[in-house]
């Protein structure tokens, strides 16, 4: 068997071990995910069981999908890998995924998106209020399965939780802010430290509840925080790529919506950054108000080339791979066996070699 062939059968493995990990989280944390959001008023909880998945519009039920469920996998796995029971961790696990709808029904609203999972958000069919309103109910229900969790870890947990939201919520602020600055006045490490923020924060809290619920001590807990942290900007970097190249129908999202918008994504800043003829018609390019006259598709499309052909797209890959690195790194030294780690390092790779 060739090298090749090998790398692709472990990576078909990994898969579909993530995809077991995946699917077994989800079925641990729905029942938990469905009580709590049926304790919420009637027309919160409306809002929120659409935004999940699990109801229509009109309140009929759906069977939607509600997720990947990565961020309650890694609670789960992280606790399975340091010795601990998961079935004892399922609140914590709903806690994580609570606020990360939370945080997706609020962004959805700022970044004016009009489609999540393959179908209309939230804020479009109910209105910007509920939907904001819904978010906010999200985050103290969080708190909530954390306050009533009798497990020694939760009051541990919850404050984690709680520090974790306000890094999430200056990093939201930080992405706006950064959109109404020129295409020219945006660095590359102020982007990092932003997806830092705003996506490797929750996985790294996620994985370090999983330890506090394993009743690991404090160095393990900070090393699978970082290790979530790490993963967690490698994986935004892939999904900023997906976000200018990814298929629609996969997506559930238009061709180019970043692009159409401005938004300044890593690869765009990198793009932006590299001094090349390319990266100077996409700051022309950027320097437009969105939906000009020559149309938003014509300028999404011709501003994917620029991105390409000014190397973002190969400096999102090498940094995702960098930072992945970085991971691997973190996680030895939380969980130092490798079978141990297998289950996280399995979710590492399949958030990061996703397509989708």
């Amino acid at each position: 068997m060739t090298d090749t062939t090998t790398d692709m059968a472990g990576k078909t493995a990994e898969g579909c071990e993530a995809a077991e990990i995946l699917a077994s989280a989800r079925a641990y944390v729905d029942p938990e995910l469905r009580r709590a959001i049926d304790t919420l008023p009637g027309s919160l909880r409306r809002v929120a069981l659409y935004h999940f998945g699990w109801e229509r519009a009109d309140g009929t039920p759906a069977s939607g999908h509600a997720g990947k469920a990565i961020r309650p996998a890694l609670v789960l796995t992280a606790v399975r890998a340091l010795g601990g029971e998961p079935a004892l961790a399922v609140r914590a696990a709903a806690a994580v995924e609570l606020v990360h709808n939370f945080t997706l029904l609020h962004d959805d609203v700022m970044d004016r998106d009009t489609t999540r999972r393959h179908r209309p958000t939230a804020w479009t069919v109910f209105g910007a209020a509920d939907a904001i309103l819904a978010g906010d109910a999200m985050q103290a229900l969080a708190q909530r399965l954390l306050a009533e969790d009798p497990h020694p870890g939760a009051s541990v947990a919850a404050a984690r939780l709680a520090a974790c939201v306000m890094e999430l919520c200056a990093g939201q602020h930080t992405d706006c802010a950064l959109e109404h600055r020129g295409p020219d006045e945006v660095t590359l490490d102020e982007c990092l430290a932003m997806a830092e923020a705003k996506t490797g924060a929750l996985l790294g809290c996620a994985c370090a509840l999983g330890a506090v619920y394993a009743g690991v001590g404090r160095e393990e807990i900070d090393a699978l925080d970082g290790f979530g942290r790490e993963a967690g900007l490698a994986f935004q970097l892939i999904d900023d790529v997906i976000g200018i190249w990814g298929d629609p129908e996969h997506t559930g999202k238009p061709a180019g919506a970043d692009l159409a918008v401005r938004k300044k994504s890593l690869p765009v800043v990198a793009a932006l950054a590299s001094g090349t003829p390319a990266a100077a018609e996409l700051a022309e390019l950027y320097g437009r108000p969105p939906g000009g006259t020559e149309g938003g598709a014509e300028n999404a499309a011709r501003a994917a080339r620029a991105v390409e052909s000014a190397g973002g797209r190969d400096w999102a890959q090498t940094h995702a791979a960098d930072r992945m690195s970085r991971a691997m790194g973190q996680l030895a030294r939380a969980v130092p066996d490798p079978e141990a780690a297998g289950g996280l390092l399995a979710l590492a790779e399949f958030v990061t070699r996703r397509t989708h």
